[in-house]
């Protein structure tokens, strides 16, 4: 399957919705996307266990730990973000990537170039906003 692309490769609306060579070029993009968040995982792993905590000055200690809660809240946010990436490459081996979780249609290419891990339409997506909003209000 991998042969069915490029690097040059951009789906377009031009050709039928979720053939072999978007699937394929969906799932190397969150394959790319994971590997570089485990990545960048590693790198902060390694300076949280290399870094010297007996810091010589107050400020310096605030200004370190600061920096590590930082690092961490940004690990699990990725962390959350890896779950959803491996359920988007499930939905690509099971044939219902591409599709809303609420109405089965397609979410579209434009939206899923810019968010992979899509579960709702637009339209859908819209609706589930209006409602958490209209919860929150009441």
């Amino acid at each position: 399957m991998a042969e069915l692309i490029d690097e040059t490769y951009k789906p377009s609306d031009d050709e039928p919705y979720m053939n072999p060579r978007q699937v394929e070029y969906f799932r190397r993009k969150l394959h790319d996307w994971r590997d570089e968040i485990l990545k960048g995982s590693g790198l902060t792993l390694k300076q949280l266990q290399e870094e010297d905590t007996r810091l010589p000055d107050a400020s310096d200690w605030a200004t370190a730990d600061a920096q590590r809660n930082f690092e961490l809240r940004t690990r699990d946010r990725e962390r959350k973000l890896l779950n959803k990436i491996g359920a988007a490459l499930k939905r690509i081996e099971d044939g219902t990537y591409g599709f809303c979780e609420e109405t089965a249609e397609p979410i579209g290419v434009r939206r899923l170039e810019a968010r992979p891990i899509a579960t709702l339409s637009i339209e859908a997506q819209e609706r589930h906003e209006r409602r958490e909003r209209a919860y929150r209000e009441s």
